[in-house]
């Protein structure tokens, strides 16, 4: 039987690839996971008691669309955090996670064509891996834009050939960036909005890390684009709970935008997704209207990262993130720094380079390694300190 050509160059996922690298070595010390971004921090203790209190509704379907209270709630929250009106029953959509939104809204928004050719989707380099299965998934051409700190690790799109952005459609930007915690002013948003209508493309604004930041809140494209007049039909954002509330196994996201794009969105779902059951869209419901629990969630990593800047601040090429909950280290190679530091130390990191693609004469991530400081704090500072030792020694 033959299998779809379009998925034949995919490669290992970043974690079977980790494993491959790393479990036929023995950990040189006790283990400590500083691979996956999984948040460890407590979630609100409300959550169990709302399931149960709701638990009941597991009997019926969830509607497609999403419960209104829930709708209303991330309405309330855009307006609240980046003062974005959003029409709750036609430009906001809660997600199974918004992996699934990332994915479908290529399906549902991406032609088949642009101006006669195969369309383009701008993704950068690293990227999360969605990204490029689902411009696959299309038949999309997927061009890789490297994100290093020659451009500030966000991707130059500015700087790219007019003929190759009048054949994109649609351009993914995650900022906060992961991996490397790199957060897009209000002038980049601008400029890649106007691009975007000079070009005619659509800007999908991965934002899961938006609400773990130092300092300032992060500007937000759904904002930008309301400051700027910008047509909405421009953007689709996407949000989640699992960074921001610590509720990764709750599955639960949003996508808003334009009514046209969200109302295209819906119609794929009802044949080919699966929406929220209801007692998980109540806890959504609360969460994205309390705020003190974000509050705290972000002063715990802040905490970590003031950890890490006096731990590596002397580190040469060591950048203090912006935003979420990596560092990106610099090293002369990813994959042997980090099978070194799970030998000599047991402590367990994910190589740069499985984030990235061999594209514009390599890859990105080849010289790094990406360290989670999920970990609780003191386990966050003894594997910090074991990164410095092992490999900055």
């Amino acid at each position: 039987m033959d299998f779809p050509e379009r998925f034949a160059n995919l490669p290992d996922y970043a974690f079977p690839r980790l494993r491959a690298l790393l479990d036929g070595h023995a950990p040189g010390g006790d283990v400590l996971h500083m691979s996956i971004g999984e948040p460890k921090h407590p979630f609100p203790v409300w959550v169990s008691s709302i399931i149960s209190e709701y638990a009941h509704e597991f009997g019926k379907y969830p509607p497609n669309e999403g419960t209104p209270e829930l709708r209303a709630a991330i309405a309330g929250w855009l307006q609240t955090r980046y003062g974005v009106t959003a029409a709750p029953d036609t430009q906001v959509f809660p997600l199974n996670g918004t992996r699934e939104g990332l994915f479908n809204a290529c399906l549902a928004l991406c032609p088949e064509t642009k101006g006669g050719k195969t369309p383009v989707v701008l993704i950068p380099n690293p990227f999360y891996q969605v990204y490029t299965v689902a411009a696959q998934a299309v038949g999309a051409e997927p061009v890789y834009l490297p994100a290093t700190a020659e451009t500030g690790f966000l991707p130059d799109i500015a700087g790219q050939p007019a003929e190759l952005l009048d054949r994109t459609a649609i351009v993914y930007l995650c900022s906060p960036s992961n991996p490397q915690g790199a957060v897009a002013s209000r002038a980049y948003w601008a400029e890649l909005l106007a691009l975007a209508e000079k070009h005619d493309f659509r800007i999908f604004a991965d934002e899961c890390y938006s609400e773990l930041y130092r300092g300032a809140a992060p500007a937000g494209a759904m904002q930008v684009a309301a400051e700027t007049g910008a047509d909405p039909e421009r953007v689709v954002v996407f949000h989640s709970l699992s960074k921001r509330s610590n509720l990764p196994g709750l599955r639960s996201g949003f996508a808003a935008g334009g009514p046209g794009c969200i109302a295209r969105m819906q119609q794929l779902r009802a044949y080919a997704g699966a929406p929220l059951p209801l007692p998980l869209q109540r806890v959504a419901e609360r969460a994205w209207a309390d705020e003190a629990h974000v509050a705290a969630n972000r002063a715990l990593y802040g905490e970590k990262f003031e950890i890490a800047d006096e731990i590596f601040g002397d580190v040469p090429g060591y950048r203090p993130p912006g935003a979420g909950f990596f560092l990106w280290l610099p090293v002369a190679d990813g994959e042997a720094a980090t099978l070194k530091l799970w030998q000599e130390t047991g402590v367990r990191v994910l190589p740069g380079a499985y984030l990235g693609r061999d594209a514009s004469g390599g890859n990105p991530g080849q010289g790094f390694i990406r360290v989670a400081l999920v970990a609780p704090r003191e386990d966050t500072r003894r594997g910090l300190k074991a990164i410095r030792r092992c490999l900055y020694a």
